[in-house]
């Protein structure tokens, strides 16, 4: 069996009358061209929200802006990004998808101050509802997040529940105005 091995290496690499050609190369395959977007109608179920903006206690007359948030679509109009800004140093930011495959909506969000969220959810009667777990340096919680157009702007608020979902206590409750220079 070992001899027939050798004998075999022996007439592929022994010297042959027949000069060698190189062999040409097939040509590269041209990448059929892509557009880039995301042209699915629940892509844009959030540009209501899409904007500059200053942020208010729900109720009562405006006082004092508590932050400033610009939400503004990039990837192509993919992903749905937010900045926001409070006026006592915290800076959050996020990015929210929507997920053709599951049909739902993705959103993660981080902070100067080391916070993680990681949310799901839908949209459904004009209203995104998002859950999931609010990752801090000492515990995590589970989090319940709706944004709504509201009052010529954009409601949003939080419930987070302390006991693993059992019952659930306000969180935040901010409403964004459009900004206005001052």
């Amino acid at each position: 069996m070992l001899s027939t091995f050798f004998a075999l290496v022996v007439q592929l690499i022994a010297p042959t009358d027949v000069e060698a050609t190189p062999a040409k190369a097939p040509p590269a395959p041209v990448a059929a061209a892509r557009t880039p977007g995301c042209a699915e109608q629940e892509r844009h179920q959030l540009d209501f929200w899409l904007g500059d903006w200053d942020t208010f206690e729900p109720e009562g007359v405006p006082g004092d802006s508590q932050a400033r948030t610009h939400v503004d679509a990039i990837l192509a109009g993919c992903v749905v990004h937010e900045l926001y800004e409070q006026t006592d140093g915290l800076i959050g930011d996020s990015f929210l998808s929507y997920d053709s495959i599951t049909r739902k909506w993705q959103q993660t969000w981080v902070t100067n101050f080391g916070a993680y969220m990681f949310l799901t959810g839908t949209f459904k009667d004009g209203v995104l509802t998002l859950e999931g777990t609010s990752h801090t340096k000492s515990r995590d919680l589970p989090h319940r997040i709706t944004w709504k157009a509201e009052k010529g702007g954009v409601r949003e608020t939080g419930v987070m529940s302390m006991d693993g979902g059992k019952t659930w206590v306000p969180a935040f409750d901010v409403l964004f105005l459009k900004h206005r220079d001052q």
